[in-house]
This record gives structure tokens, C-alpha cells and sequence, in this order.
């Protein structure tokens, strides 16, 4: 039988507290760092901040941290638009609009976030406009950061509906690697069959995994859309590339740091060694562009009319292309091909990566770019 009695937390409590005692200040530092530290993202870290005397001493040592920027000004002083200008109905492919969307409509680097997410910060009043605030203004009270993560409220690259576009860099003072998945339309409501699947090439309608890319891809503007996601991507990474300048510089305890967007389409990496890098040597600036300049590269592009992966997921037109600078050999930052294979390997999460793995069995074709 339950007992009847019924304990209440203030009945414990408040005899203590009558006394003035209060526990919290018997919990260690070290263990509230460790709290901090799983909290990470730094709107929150930043109100903690203003808790107490303690909390303000202690929020500034944490190691991890996350700032999410909740709002961008493009070139046109809108909202949160896209990063190239181009309309959607105008972009699968069409390269007359390639120079407009590399060169013209860059996004800005994202230097206007919103002020609300400064640490601790309150609303300057019903009609005020909040300030804006650099990320590196949000983050300068942080003094011990090893790991950051930053996310942009947008894709950089606006793509039409059903279409897959994904990507991944690692910068030092400039690119040294960055590899794309892309597929003119995406399934995810196929049904998976009882065994994984092969791969399919409509042009050989067989299994070879080797086969050829067929000849309507150079015709029908699938290489000119190819070209427009690859230097798309490349300038959205150069952009984000750009805007950690100011960060890495006072931020000398960076161990690691990721910027990426909400909607998971790219991410730029670096690590301690790529930071050391970006620290000690100069940046390359893309002329009239708040971008880092993207240096001559080599490509490796494979390619799949249809890939149907073993959860069902379905990818049409799918590619993966893998760059590297000219005359960087090996992996990354000079490493060997084991590392960069491992690195194109696990780009991406979940059926994505799947694809990188069956795209990587395919012929492999060659192209150049050279830098901008």
C-alpha cells in the first residue's frame, strides 16, 4: 500500500534556506563549465552570463560553442535572400547566367547578425531597431574557445525544388579541398526493395559501374549546370572562408571550426592545422568580392544517370565532384590520397554518404578551372 504522506520540495528546502545557505555555490566550477560546455550555443551562454557574478566569470572559459546568426543582408539590403541573385525558374543550367551568378550578387560576408544574440543582450524597445553586431563582436568575450560552430540562417546557393545540392570544404589560407554531391531531383518517397540496390545507368541500361557519361549530358545543359553548382558552391565557401578572418585572429585557442547553414546544404571545415595556417599566412582577397580567392583547381567529376540507394532514396543526375588545387598533391593540406579518400568518404550523413560510395565506383573524368 502507498503511503499517504506526501513530501513537498519546499518543506526541505525551506528551513535551509531561511538560513541563507544555498547549494549551488557548493558546486564546483569545473562541473559548471562542464554544463556550459554541453549548453554551447551562445545566445544562451550569453544569458547565463548575466545570472550572476560567477556565471559572468565562468561563461567566458567555455570550450565549445555554437552562434547562430539569425539574419543576413544581401547585396540588394533584403532579408535572407539568395546568396547568387539568380531567380529559381532561371538557374538549372543556363549559362548565361553564370557570370551574374558568380560575380554580381555575391551574398556579403554575414556581417550584420542579429543584435538580440549579443551575450546577454536585451531588446532596445518595442519601435528600435536592434543593432547589428558582427559575429566577431558576439564572440569577443569568449576567450578560451576551442570549437566552434556557426550557423547561417540560408543556403548559399538557391536551388529549384527536388533539387540536391550539397557541400563540403576544408579552407587554410585558401582551398584545399572541397567536395560536391549534386542530382537534378531527389526521390525520397521511393520504396526500398528487400536487398540494396545497384546503382542504374540509363544510357547502358546495365550495372556497370564504369559505364560512360552519356552524350544528351553535354547537350541537354547538364555539364553547364554541373559547372554552375561547382564554382556556386566554391564562392559560397570563399565567402564564409572570408568572414572568419576577424574570429580565427582573436580567437587563438581554436582548435576546430565549422560554418555552416539551418538547412544543411554546405559546410566549411578547419583544423588546427588549416587554422595555423589561416593565422600565419596572408589572405588572398578576390578582387571587388568579400571572399577569399579561389585558386586554379583540378576536378574530378563521376557521374550516375540514376543511383537508387537501399533505404529507397532515389538520385537523378547524380554527381560527386572532388577539388583540389593545381599542384596540390595527396590529401589534404598536403596529406596523402588515404586521407583525402577518407575525407570524401565521410563528407556526408545518412543515404548522401551511401551515394558518395557508389559514385566513387564510377569512371572518373577530369576537368580544370582556373581560379577567380
Amino acid at each position: 500500500m502507498q503511503s499517504r504522506h506526501r513530501v513537498f520540495a519546499e518543506d526541505l528546502l525551506l528551513p535551509e534556506l531561511e538560513e541563507g545557505e544555498d547549494h549551488f555555490d557548493s558546486v564546483p566550477d569545473s562541473l559548471v563549465l562542464l554544463i556550459f560546455n554541453k549548453l554551447a550555443d551562445a545566445r544562451s551562454l550569453g544569458r547565463c552570463s548575466a545570472v550572476s557574478r560567477r556565471f559572468n566569470a565562468l561563461v567566458p572559459l567555455v570550450d565549445d560553442a555554437c552562434l547562430r546568426i539569425d539574419r543576413v543582408i544581401t547585396d540588394g539590403g533584403a532579408e535572407g535572400g539568395d546568396a547568387l541573385g539568380v531567380p529559381r525558374q532561371q538557374r538549372g543550367g543556363v549559362l548565361s547566367h553564370l557570370l551574374k551568378a558568380v560575380f554580381q550578387a555575391v551574398l556579403k560576408p554575414f556581417g550584420h547578425c542579429d543584435g538580440k544574440h549579443a551575450a546577454g543582450g536585451i531588446g532596445n524597445g518595442k519601435h528600435a531597431p536592434p543593432p547589428h553586431h558582427s559575429p566577431a563582436q558576439v564572440l569577443k568575450n569568449f576567450s578560451s574557445i576551442r570549437n566552434l560552430r556557426m550557423e547561417l540562417p540560408v543556403s548559399d546557393v538557391g536551388t529549384d525544388d527536388g533539387v540536391l545540392l550539397k557541400w563540403k570544404a576544408v579552407f587554410g589560407s585558401t582551398l584545399q579541398t572541397c567536395v560536391i554531391l549534386g542530382g537534378t531531383k531527389l526521390d525520397r518517397h521511393a520504396h526500398a526493395h528487400a536487398h540494396p540496390p545497384a546503382d542504374h545507368d540509363d544510357d547502358t541500361n546495365n550495372n556497370n559501374s564504369n559505364g560512360s557519361i552519356p552524350e544528351s549530358f553535354y547537350t541537354n545543359g547538364g555539364l553547364k549546370l554541373r559547372v554552375v553548382w561547382t564554382i556556386s558552391s566554391l564562392i559560397a565557401a570563399a565567402t564564409r572562408h572570408y568572414l572568419l578572418r576577424e574570429i580565427v585572429k582573436e580567437h587563438p585557442t581554436l582548435e576546430r571550426v565549422e560554418l555552416t547553414d539551418a538547412h544543411g546544404q554546405g559546410m566549411l571545415c578547419m583544423e588546427r592545422a588549416q587554422l595555423k595556417e589561416f593565422t600565419d599566412k596572408p589572405l588572398a582577397a578576390a578582387a571587388a568580392a568579400n571572399r577569399t580567392q579561389v585558386p586554379a583547381c583540378n576536378m574530378k567529376l563521376r557521374y550516375a544517370p540514376m543511383l537508387e540507394l537501399s533505404d529507397g532514396t532515389r538520385i537523378q543526375g547524380a554527381t560527386l565532384v572532388v577539388i583540389k588545387p593545381v599542384g596540390e598533391t595527396g590529401g589534404i593540406g598536403g596529406g596523402g590520397r588515404k586521407e583525402l579518400d577518407e575525407f570524401v568518404a565521410d563528407a556526408f550523413d545518412g543515404p548522401y554518404r551511401e551515394a558518395v560510395w557508389a559514385l566513387s565506383k564510377r569512371r572518373t573524368y577530369l576537368l580544370e578551372m582556373n581560379g577567380f
